[in-house]
């Protein structure tokens, strides 16, 4: 097992109670039916794992309130309790350590958000149709689950909805079978995903193609409320031009394909998942005023998608990049360049409370604004103290190094020592990352 696949075993110290470290999954296989009416799911869940370094007396899944209908460890009946988000298992027979064996949970009842202090995550119920959100903590609130980012497993995911909706997954879709009013769509998502980034949407959309083999680029689609397709269209009609853009500085994509769904509700912010993003109504307005947020979500897909934290104090690793992309972009297409939006960020946290520190924010404040100006702030003063040779070269080989794997901050900058550079990095490193004053404003060296 290469480095980057290898389990991180630590509990999140944002999220203690999420997960469980003595196990981890390989692979998820979810049955599912869904009625958007009364908001009934149920199904079934397999799970194929591997127990740590101790024999598994006992284990945990994460999992909202439902009813459980029952429960297999190794297609054996096992025993149960299910409280407070957690189902508690004990198999029939202590699991050796290494073991591989498989759970099975039938479940059904009514999904709702998991609550946090962001409000609810997770399962949406939408006016005509559904969508999930999961980050951080939200993917119990439809299917059981080891939830930890670090826990990185393919997925196929199988919903039967009522004809006329829509099904997106992230993945590539398998089947769509019909069966009198209801239709089955059955996605397969093969490369490593946390719990966290599966994401389901359930609507009546209309589908647009943004590029594909054809015109040899990832294959590109979005579905969006048929009233909207004008304005989408316009909208993220850039997206290809953007894709190529961040092949060329980030390598490859990582992923099959690309979804955009443009969910027909009004979100505070787009939300990404593995190979989708989801954007509400009024994100999209057909004058192109929600481009950066085109290009932050298309970022994430290598950073914080395939390369993922190993646990929530590194989220600036995702976000720092995700922002520092939309300033790319600008630069690139004819807008401002990197150096003002930096300025302007710059300007803008001077102003604000200086007391949080990039590479452990807390909890509380892992989606603070400043969290992410700053965390791009950061991206930029390692470009301007590297000089763009070697930056780019940096960022390209952390997430070819990285590819579906898990990292952390300690092994970033270590990354970014490996480097040449026009002025030394550790003091950039520790000033933006580990201190809370807010630094100078970077200067190219």
């Amino acid at each position: 097992m290469s480095p980057k696949q290898a389990p991180h075993l630590g509990v999140d110290p944002y999220f203690p109670t999420h997960g469980d470290t003595r196990y981890r999954v390989h692979r998820y296989e979810l049955a599912l039916d869904y009625k958007p009416g009364p908001n009934r799911l149920g199904g079934s869940a397999r799970l194929t794992a591997v127990a740590g370094g101790e024999p598994l007396r006992e284990f945990t899944l994460d999992l909202n309130d439902f009813r459980i209908g029952r429960v297999l460890v190794d297609g054996r009946a096992a025993h149960y309790t299910h409280r407070g988000g957690k189902l508690r298992i004990r198999p029939a027979k202590a699991l050796a350590a290494g073991a591989a064996f498989t759970v099975e949970v039938h479940y059904s009842g009514n999904p709702k958000p998991v609550r946090s202090p962001w409000g609810g995550v997770g399962w949406e119920e939408l006016t005509d149709g559904a969508l999930v959100a999961s980050q951080p903590i939200g993917a119990p609130s439809w299917y059981p689950c080891n939830d930890r980012p670090a826990d990185k497993a393919s997925y196929q995911i199988a919903i039967t909805t009522p004809s006329p909706y829509s099904v997106l997954v992230g993945g590539r879709l398998l089947t769509r079978t019909t069966r009198g009013s209801t239709t089955t769509w059955v996605y397969e998502q093969a490369a490593p995903t946390s719990s966290y980034l599966v994401c389901v949407s359930i609507g009546q959309y209309e589908l647009l193609r943004l590029g594909g083999p054809d015109t040899g680029e990832v294959p590109q689609q979005a579905h969006v409320p048929a009233r909207l397709v004008p304005q989408a269209t316009h909208d993220f009609g850039r997206q290809g031009a953007m894709m190529r853009l961040f092949e060329e500085l980030f390598g490859p994509y990582p992923f099959d394909g690309y979804t955009v769904v443009v969910a027909d509700e009004e979100l505070d912010v787009p939300v990404e998942a593995q190979g989708v993003a989801t954007f509400g109504t009024n994100h999209v307005d057909g004058a192109r005023g929600s481009e950066r947020l085109i290009a932050h979500e298309l970022a994430h897909q290598w950073f914080g998608n395939s390369v993922t934290v190993a646990d929530w104090r590194h989220i600036w690793l995702n976000e720092g990049f995700a922002k520092y992309a939309e300033w790319i972009w600008s630069e690139r297409s004819g807008g401002r360049p990197a150096a003002h939006h930096a300025a302007v960020a710059h300007s803008l946290l001077a102003g604000l409370p200086q007391d949080l520190r990039l590479a452990d924010p807390g909890r509380d404040r892992m989606f603070d604004d400043r969290l992410y100006e700053r965390g791009g702030l950061a991206v930029h003063a390692l470009r301007c103290a590297l000089g763009d040779e070697s930056f780019f070269r940096m960022v390209k080989d952390w997430t070819t190094l990285n590819r579906h794997g898990v990292v952390g901050t300690a092994g970033f900058t270590a990354h970014v020592r490996r480097y040449p550079s026009r002025r030394p990095v550790d003091g950039v490193l520790e000033a933006w990352l580990h201190e809370t004053l807010l630094p100078p404003p970077p200067i190219p060296g």
